[in-house]
């Protein structure tokens, strides 16, 4: 039986798969065209399984050599002579697999190169002995991102490419290297300080514009691969898989494609842990209840994607500024990647180009985890927020949320503790003492993510689910009573957009004369209910 895979390769016998073919196509017309480039995506997107499907498309068409760097150690880019040794070896290995036994056996009496030179005399008649244009594909080049020797090889690659454009020597019909970064960025860590990020050796290669994300309609494709397998497994008279198949008959495919869509945004190990998540530990329960539950488990876990995003916002204090204004104060920012914190960012996979050309989170799951990272870090700093949070006292005996109660109580605490802070405390921080407040409560049993709205308002929505209810929350700063009277309207019109009937507001009002006053308000319709902190 399949399964959905989060780890390394997948494989389309062994796992359920997103339909990647077009995708596939796109790059196997770059290789016919003889380009070189770089896959070059944030981690656990799918590039390894992208160089695995080009295999299986190409094994007839050319002669392969599939490599990697992963796990050559410092010493393999001390010299040439031990990167030759290595490149061989591997090439070996992956000719062996397709049973090339002349070319392995070409490559066993060939006297190792000792320098770039004899290095690209090889290359030379490697592909002089091949009857096939020969493909070279290059994975995990970032084991390599320490090492200038590795420009070096690039830079050969490079010169004997332009050698054979003009006609004067033979070189590999197409290269392929695949990792986090691209070229450019790995000489700017070798060379920081100069200008090294010219002139790459690299230029050579076309920019690799396919999209290795998974749209709603893609990961359609996965789920109707999953529901059929089950349908099939039906036939067996299995019990269990009678019982699993007749479950699964009933979810709307096309609806929990866009659901899972719209939390990963298509990060292809974020849709397939969702999925895997659901279908193996959540008894199958494919609804939108079934996704946020799936959502909130990851969520909790530890996995190495998390672990890299928050050590790299932990590392890099512009970055996690960059991201701070961003979540918590909905600065518009302009997508500009010629910015290397905006281009860095986009490398490791955290924003991304959203609406009117503004950076955004790239994922609403990624986005989920820094306002869990970011409120952590404001719970060390000794407020007592849970003192005030008890979750029963805000819960009806229907099981419902009493919001109202919620806010008041939050209210409460913003007023007995302001003097214990500076404005500019709670004006950096205070819409994420109210996420910080409001997240307690619902824990275990609700679900919540934020809509930053970027405008002049800097707006943000909360949208919560508890007990099969959704809730629209907004925050805002004040900004006088003419902006004031306009947000009542927006939340009034996003209520509508949803078809709710009742909404809340709270004002963040850092005025020294304020008032904490609370109300209902109608407007068009709509019943909102608002505070002022």
């Amino acid at each position: 039986m399949k399964k959905f895979n989060i780890t390394g390769l997948c494989i389309p016998e062994k796992h359920y798969m997103v339909d990647t073919s077009k995708k596939v196509q796109k790059v196997i017309l770059l290789i016919d065209e003889g380009m070189y480039f770089t896959i070059n995506r944030p981690r656990q997107y799918g590039k390894t399984t992208t160089l695995y499907m080009l295999e299986r498309a190409l094994k007839d068409r050319y002669l392969l050599i599939s490599t990697s760097f992963e796990g050559l150690g410092e010493e393999a880019f001390e010299n040439v002579s031990k990167l030759s040794g290595e490149l061989l070896n591997q090439m070996v290995k992956s000719l062996k697999v397709e049973q090339e036994d002349k070319m392995v056996s070409f490559i066993r009496q060939y006297k190792r190169p000792e320098s770039l030179s004899e290095l690209s005399n090889f290359m030379t008649d490697f592909v002089n002995e091949s009857k096939q244009k020969v493909l070279l594909m290059i994975d995990e080049v970032d084991k390599a991102s320490n090492h200038t020797l590795f420009l070096n090889f690039l830079g050969m690659l490079r010169n004997k490419y332009l050698q054979r454009e003009a006609g004067k020597d033979q070189t590999f019909h197409s290269v392929i290297l695949a990792g986090v970064h691209d070229v450019k960025n790995i000489k700017k860590k070798i060379r920081p300080d100069s200008e090294s990020h010219y002139n790459s050796p690299w230029n050579i290669a076309t920019e690799f514009k396919v999209d290795l994300s998974f749209s709603a309609e893609e990961i359609e494709t996965m789920l109707e691969d999953y529901v059929s397998a089950l349908r099939q497994a039906q036939h067996t008279a299995l019990r269990q898989a009678q019982h699993t198949a007749t479950q699964t008959n009933r979810f709307d495919i096309s609806s929990i494609s866009k659901e899972i869509y719209k939390f990963t945004s298509g990060y292809p190990f974020l849709v397939s842990k969702i999925c895997k998540v659901i279908d193996e530990d959540l008894d199958k329960d494919w609804s939108m209840e079934g996704i946020q539950k799936a959502i909130d488990n990851i969520l909790k876990e530890r996995n190495t994607l998390f672990d890299d995003l928050i050590k790299n916002v932990d590392n890099n204090k512009e970055l996690y500024d960059l991201l701070y204004s961003i979540l918590i104060d909905s600065i518009p920012i302009q997508y500009n990647t010629a910015n290397p914190i905006i281009d860095l960012s986009n490398i490791y996979g955290i924003t991304a180009e959203g609406e009117y050309g503004r950076l955004k989170i790239s994922n609403k799951i990624f986005e989920i985890y820094l306002y869990n990272y970011l409120i952590s870090k404001l719970e060390t700093q000794n407020l007592s927020i849970t003192h005030y949070g008890f979750r029963d006292n805000f819960i009806n005996n229907s099981g419902d949320l009493e919001i109202e109660k919620i806010l008041l109580k939050f209210q409460e605490f913003i007023k007995e503790t302001y003097s214990d802070k500076d404005t500019q405390f709670y004006e950096r921080n205070g819409r994420l003492l109210l996420i910080a407040f409001v997240k307690p409560i619902i824990n275990g049993s609700g679900f919540y993510y934020i809509e930053p709205q970027s405008s002049y308002e800097r707006r943000m929505d909360m949208v919560i689910t508890f007990n099969k209810k959704e809730y629209i929350l907004e925050f805002k700063l004040w900004y006088g009573t003419e902006y004031h009277e306009k947000s009542l309207k927006q939340l009034a019109g996003y209520l509508d957009s949803r078809n709710h009937g009742v909404g809340y507001l709270v004002t963040f009002n850092f005025n020294k004369n304020k008032e904490f006053t609370n109300g209902w308000r109608d407007v068009d319709s709509k019943k909102i209910f608002e505070v002022f902190v």
